[in-house]
């Protein structure tokens, strides 16, 4: 049977700037054997180029069609539910970029949406109008609900952080796009052409990666080189297909019978 790859980056292909072991061979085998994947990636602020640029430098080549990022997945949800609208934005970089490419227009006032995604620059100004603008009747878009580290030398609050301020302050529960919600989990799978049989989810996060694959009927695979430890797979009612201690370990052969 065909199969295909939704591949986590961070905790599974690289840890902050350093290449997680195994990674680089475990791409070129899906590469030389024309097996789909896309990196999938929370992160909104990062376009696909970016991510090109930054795994090159651990040797890892891939093309920017092989990148699925909230931003896109965000992008993509709004022109389906309001083509060419407009949209207020707390975020930056790949987000701005990709509701461009999707026919969004930017805009400072009555804007149809409020998105939020990462970003070190907008200003708690830009938060009150934000609010002001949900008051008013501008939908909430999270682009994912991803939490704070927690942990001394954090560089950049959880996108979790300020949808929360924003949410107590205008009573209005945010839409996450990310994941582990099913937008992004099936338009990732269907920019590859996948049915849901097809498709191997491999991520390091038992409340994102592997919920929204176990919530969509894909194959899942835990790797232990990032956030979640084995230790806390008692606390879940669902289960990875696989655990492994890092994308080194993994046999396409043997993946082929999952």
């Amino acid at each position: 049977m065909k199969k295909g790859f939704l591949i986590d980056m961070d905790g599974v292909i690289y840890s902050g700037d350093t290449m997680i072991e195994g990674a680089d061979t475990f791409i070129a085998a899906l590469q030389e054997q024309k097996i789909p994947f896309l990196f999938m990636t929370n992160n909104s602020q990062r376009s696909p180029l970016d991510t090109v640029n930054k795994v090159a430098k651990m040797g890892i080549r891939i093309k920017e069609e092989n990148v699925y990022t909230s931003a896109m997945a965000t992008a993509w949800f709004l022109s389906f539910m309001k083509p060419n609208g407009t949209v207020y934005v707390l975020g930056e970089g790949g987000l701005i970029t990709s509701l461009h490419q999707q026919g969004y227009v930017m805009v400072n006032q009555n804007p149809d949406y409020v998105v939020v995604g990462e970003g070190r620059n907008f200003t708690l100004e830009m938060v009150n109008n934000a609010v002001d603008m949900i008051l008013s009747g501008a939908k909430f878009i999270a682009t994912n609900l991803d939490p704070s580290p927690k942990k001394e030398g954090w560089n950049n609050l959880g996108i979790k952080a300020v949808v929360a301020m924003i949410e107590e302050a205008t009573g209005k529960k945010a839409f996450s796009v990310g994941k582990p919600s099913p937008v992004m989990m099936r338009a990732a799978r269907k920019t590859l052409g996948l049915t849901a049989q097809e498709t191997i989810i491999i991520g390091d996060t038992m409340d994102t990666d592997i919920l929204g694959g176990v919530q969509l009927g894909y194959k899942t695979i835990l790797t232990l080189s990032g956030v979640s430890k084995k230790t806390d797979l008692k606390h879940y009612a669902f289960q990875p297909n696989k655990i492994i201690n890092s994308v080194k370990d993994l046999s396409l052969e043997e993946l082929k019978e999952l």
